[in-house]
């Protein structure tokens, strides 16, 4: 029983680190190249896991050979724009100038109800306010709205907006993130006086703190009762 428990957390830390290596996409957004390669190595994975009699290096070595290939693979395709219509295939325009593109629905074997079962997933009930929907290489539709029918812009307006940047979190569940604070030019004095201005004295009472780019504080106490707060 302790033999199986090492096989399979051994085999745990290898497909962990395989897949680490080979990106960072969700499920969703895999390329069917790598949705093969990913199926490919958790079966590998499950045989040596699931009888002992199988040396570990047996399932290890093809995990390992199939990593290298796709990064490998990946590495062409980006040097090579031919290699990458071949591997991954090339957007599929759908919807063209609000007009439905039925021979391209014919060739990719895809319904209507399919393109409109997507639309409504992207919050485009209406046909009628789609100008462009692309189906992208790993299957998900890309709408682009006609300009009547877009949120609207601060541009449309003629505002001139500053620019903002991204909020970086400075505590988690008690914990300080020094690393975004160096990021934001801040330390940890700056944040406890920040926190403590506001009536919170030790930082282990914080569920939540986040800081903008321009200097805001916002923060949630683990109680949850009037957490919020920011920085003036």
């Amino acid at each position: 029983m302790l033999l199986v428990i090492i096989r399979t957390l051994i085999l745990y830390v290898a497909v962990l680190v395989v897949m680490r290596i080979m990106g960072k996409r969700e499920i969703g957004q895999l390329q069917p190249m790598e949705l093969v390669v990913a199926l490919m190595i958790a079966d590998l994975a499950a045989i040596p896991m699931q009888n002992t009699g199988i040396p570990l290096l047996s399932g290890l070595i093809p995990i390992i050979v199939l990593m290298a290939a796709q990064v490998t693979l990946a590495l062409v395709s980006m040097k090579s724009p031919k290699v990458r219509d071949i591997v991954d295939g090339r957007p599929s325009v759908v919807v063209k100038n609000g007009l439905i593109m039925e021979s391209e629905l014919r060739r990719l074997r895809y319904s209507i109800n399919d393109l409109l079962e997507q639309l409504r997933g992207k919050n485009f009930p209406n046909l009628a306010d789609v100008e462009f929907a692309i189906l992208e290489t790993n299957g998900q539709l890309s709408v682009i709205p006609k300009s009547q029918k877009r949120p609207l812009q601060p541009c449309d307006l003629h505002l001139d907006t500053g620019h903002e940047g991204m909020p970086l979190t400075i505590i988690t569940d008690g914990v300080v993130n020094g690393i975004n604070l160096r990021e934001m030019n801040l330390n940890e004095k700056w944040m406890r006086e920040e926190l403590h201005k506001r009536g919170v004295a030790d930082v282990k009472q914080v569920f939540f703190a986040n800081v903008d780019t321009s200097g805001k504080l916002f923060f949630q106490l683990k109680s949850g009762a009037n957490g919020g707060r920011e920085k003036s």
